[in-house]
């Protein structure tokens, strides 16, 4: 029976997990599969950087991203304008990642027109509806309406269990983070002006080690967000440290950290990159502090110590192995955590060495021989 896979994505996380998927479907050339790639642009500029990266040139382009749009009204165009295209295209499967509004919507449109959907990252949660928010019930709306559940982990296949989902419905496959991850480092290392990309800062900072900061969590925005910065400017008075950040567009953050530290000599504060780019910054750095949740996944492979700036995660794994620590948006646990980092030498390295419990770079292909053989 001839396959109609619909790929939904609107993110940059979306695209970058999605595209080793995406890749490996077409790679099978069978004339029974056809596959339908549909951008929300849910955010504009950093999807477009990944699929042009990755080559990916998606069939629809929903464009529907507007300054400071709310989730309601988001949520509501998406579920119209996706549920609308879902009736002119009739795919035989939809597949959605992760925990975006993008995500949710799809598959609530995917069930109104009883199509069936794959989740890829299934079986993350926190526990906590608010923390990450509006991820965690994203998700949670996800897998109850998903037949198809691609578990990164055990710990995550275990979470659809104890939700009654079945076993035959649940796949470990690991995350597929890890397969874009690796096929970005190896264009960086083939490519002498993408490995060179940071020569500059290296040049400028000399030996001292470099941390690596992302944050753009809603549940941070205000004080959680200024007591981050207030941590970070208490971190810099150590004459050994610089502070790399790729600033979040969202105004909420952007203001705040180009006003408090733009001027400040050993910080740099750049525009989100491009996905080559920043894992090189990633190999660069010597610690990460951050919110997101695809950095807990990336950091391990390079050997990076993640403090988490939340106070829950739903990928506890990279806790449990060692890789990451809770910090919250907590002005001293930040400091205290940063500052055993770079001064303890044991914890570093044991936090550097612990493997990484998210994948092995084959997540894409498990998936697929799923896809094609249910």
């Amino acid at each position: 029976m001839p396959k109609h896979f619909f790929i939904l994505l609107g993110t940059r996380p979306e695209a970058i997990k999605l595209f080793p998927v995406i890749n490996r479907l077409k790679a099978e050339n069978r004339k029974d599969i056809s596959l339908t790639i549909c951008a929300t642009a849910q955010h504009r500029q950093l999807l477009d950087q990944v699929l042009k990266l990755a080559k990916v040139v998606p069939d629809f382009d929903l464009n529907v991203m507007t300054a400071n749009q709310t989730l309601d009204h988001l949520t509501a165009r998406l579920l119209g304008e996706v549920g609308e295209l879902l009736e002119k295209v009739k795919p035989t499967r939809v597949i959605v990642q992760g925990d975006t509004a993008t995500a949710m919507a799809g598959a609530l449109a995917s069930y109104y027109h009883r199509i069936p959907v794959s989740h890829i990252e299934a079986g993350l949660r926190s526990g906590d509806i608010f923390s990450p928010w509006p991820e965690e019930v994203n998700r949670k709306i996800v897998g109850s309406i998903a037949d198809q559940h691609f578990a990164p982990t055990e710990r995550a296949a275990r979470a659809l269990r104890s939700e009654n989902v079945s076993d035959d419905r649940i796949h470990v496959t690991g995350n597929t983070v890890v397969d874009a991850l690796i096929l970005a480092k190896a264009m960086v290392e083939s490519d002498p002006g993408l490995a060179g990309r940071w020569d500059g800062i290296k040049k400028r900072h000399g030996n001292r080690r470099i941390i690596l900061v992302t944050c753009h969590r809603r549940e941070n925005f205000g004080g959680g967000v200024i007591n981050i910065v207030n941590a970070l400017e208490t971190i810099l008075r150590r004459e050994d440290v610089a502070v790399v950040l790729p600033v979040h567009p969202n105004p909420n953050v952007r203001d705040l950290f180009a006003s408090r530290l733009s001027d400040h000599p050993r910080v740099v504060l750049i525009s989100p990159q491009e996905y080559t780019d920043f894992v090189s910054l990633l190999s660069l750095s010597h610690l990460v502090l951050t919110d997101s949740g695809g950095v807990q996944e990336e950091a391990p492979t390079f050997g990076k110590p993640v403090l988490v700036m939340r106070d829950t995660t739903e990928r506890p794994e990279g806790v449990e192995a060692g890789t990451a620590r809770l910090v919250g948006a907590n002005y001293d646990r930040i400091v205290a955590e940063t500052f055993r980092l770079l001064d303890d030498d044991e914890t570093y390295a044991a936090m550097a060495r612990s493997h990484n419990p998210f994948g092995d770079g084959h997540a894409s292909e498990r998936i697929v021989k799923v896809l094609l053989n249910a």
